[in-house]
């Protein structure tokens, strides 16, 4: 009897030992994108791909559009557990990450491709320690901020004066090229164009059919020489990290590696997509001529000069930054053309 009965725990342990060996770890992962972005059906598929590659040992569990953290608290959320993963813009917390933010200014990104390479490479060359408190899995990065106005805009002058809806960075960029910048959400730029608040935007050509803002406005000023972009990033809280297998823990590195250009492809579609669609409704697109594109470089130039000397004064490397940066460009500009 005795012996039966040492005999059934011991089967009951070994049950439960595999059991759980073989549970499944489950996160969850916050991303400020609505459900129905591209950004955010990319990131569902990064978590499909990982579900799949661990044969279900690991599960993740979509909270998309802000519906568990904001974008603005994606990267605490994640420090504080309150979401295992996020993903959302550095911009967001601006003054925060001041190593990270030479990624968003005016240097001239020709495509999405491009601005998220850099800002992978970028992030490896100098790991700062701003992000030493997550798991950093990958970064992405839009393609560039363009203007897009209610009457064609092809020359500083005509821009001058004008209302343009800007935030953070873009304010300033709008302010160097002697227009005025006028903050807001961008959920609140399609009412404020139609109304008249506003007479312009900055942003990728996407928000065109994404935000639908095509239907208020009339022209789009090509400017990749000042394209801006808005780096954004993936991250793990860092204890969940730290629990994982090391195994898994390498199929998380891989299919990261592998989604930072599905990411950059998914920019690049999303911005042709919005192309298409705001010259479908008869606007224009207007690139700068080649003289009138050094103009508008020279003009924000003070933005990036102001980057450089205030991240020195902070005993931060600014014009190493800056120079890597322009140096990235360069490079990937030449194989994602």
């Amino acid at each position: 009897m005795k012996k039966n009965l040492i005999t059934v725990l011991l089967t009951m342990v070994l049950f439960w030992t595999a059991g759980a060996a073989h549970a499944a770890t489950t996160l969850t992962y916050s991303i400020f994108f609505p459900p129905s972005h591209g950004q955010a059906k990319a990131g569902e598929a990064w978590a499909k791909e990982i579900e799949k590659r661990t044969n279900g040992q690991v599960r993740i569990t979509i909270l998309a559009g802000g519906s568990l953290t904001p974008a603005d608290q994606v990267y605490d959320g994640v420090v504080k557990g309150i979401s295992d993963l996020g993903m959302s813009c550095f911009a967001y917390t601006r003054g925060r990450f001041p190593v990270m933010e030479v990624l968003d200014l005016p240097i001239g990104y020709p495509n999405g491709r491009v601005a998220t390479a850099v800002a992978n490479d970028y992030f490896r060359k100098f790991n700062p320690r701003e992000l030493s408190g997550v798991k950093v899995l990958y970064l992405h990065a839009h393609g560039p901020g363009l203007l897009h106005t209610t009457r064609p805009v092809a020359t500083l002058e005509q821009l001058k004066g004008m209302k343009v809806r800007s935030t953070g960075l873009s304010a300033k960029v709008v302010s160097s090229l002697g227009a005025l910048p006028v903050a807001m959400p961008q959920g609140s730029t399609y009412e404020s164009l139609q109304k008249g608040v506003v007479e312009g935007t900055f942003g990728p050509i996407e928000v065109l059919k994404g935000w639908k803002q095509a239907e208020v406005v009339k022209s789009t000023t090509d400017c990749p020489e000042i394209g801006y972009t808005t780096a954004m990033f993936v991250v793990m809280n860092l204890k969940k990290w730290n629990a994982l297998p090391k195994n898994i823990q390498k199929v998380f590195e891989e299919v990261s590696s592998q989604w930072i250009d599905v990411h950059g492809k998914a920019w690049d579609d999303l911005d042709l997509e919005g192309r298409k669609y705001t010259l479908s409704l008869g606007n224009k697109i207007i690139p700068l001529t080649k003289q009138e594109g050094v103009r508008w470089k020279k003009a924000v130039r003070p933005i990036i000069d102001e980057y450089i000397k205030t991240a020195t004064a902070k005993g931060l490397p600014g014009q190493k930054s800056v120079s890597e940066t322009e140096k990235l460009i360069k490079k990937y500009a030449k194989i994602y053309k």
